[in-house]
């Protein structure tokens, strides 16, 4: 494999660490979809072999079920968003954004704390499984 075709990344600019994220997991998922361990490795061998096997499957099942079915309040498509307004700063050729009112806006601002919540939760979740991931990476081949 010369080139890594990163699936999970649509086109565009992303950062490092994002993609760093993404292509662990790419790597991961070509292993279990094109190589099938499963069939060709022994992984009932040791304890040791038991254990990564089932550590590949977790990661797996993460990053291709449990991961993509993430849902944040803020993509609510029912949720009444503010809108973008700016208005020219006196004296300038500049413009900054209205504030909109909170209060007409009460859910949508939940929404969004709740989001930063799930985010935190998401970005150490992320961390933590691509921690695993490194852990059992002597035993990603065939």
């Amino acid at each position: 494999m010369k080139y890594l075709k990163i699936k999970t990344l649509e086109k565009g600019w992303h950062d490092k660490d994002e993609i760093l994220l993404h292509a662990a997991f790419q790597i991961l998922t070509n292993f279990v979809e094109e190589e099938k361990p499963g069939e060709v490795i022994v992984w009932t061998s040791d304890g040791l072999h038991k254990k990564a096997w089932k550590e590949i499957q977790s990661l797996y099942k993460w990053w291709t079920d449990t991961r993509p079915a993430r849902t944040s309040p803020i993509n609510d498509k029912k949720l009444k968003t503010p809108p973008f307004k700016f208005k020219k700063i006196p004296g300038t050729d500049l413009r900054e954004m209205v504030q909109p009112d909170k209060n007409e806006y009460a859910e949508y601002y939940r929404a969004l704390s709740k989001h930063a919540k799930l985010e935190t939760k998401w970005l150490e979740e992320d961390q933590k499984n691509l921690h695993r991931l490194i852990g059992i990476r002597g035993f990603l081949w065939t």
